[in-house]
């Protein structure tokens, strides 16, 4: 299992429920495609599992 995730964000979170929204925001991507490597811990996989069709993800 990989130390870090590398999270992008690939669909505006604009017509998104507004918690989603918050998801986003909270993992730090404030702008279309720019990507934050965060720690892959069980918060950080969930906040990605409740987003996932708006980011990408991938293990660093």
């Amino acid at each position: 299992m990989a130390d870090k995730l590398r999270v992008t964000l690939v669909k505006s979170p604009i017509g998104a429920v507004p918690k989603h929204r918050k998801t986003v925001e909270a993992l730090g991507l404030k702008k279309m495609h720019k990507t934050v490597e965060l720690p892959n811990n069980a918060a950080v996989q969930g906040m990605v599992k409740q987003v996932s069709y708006l980011v990408k993800v991938e293990e660093v």
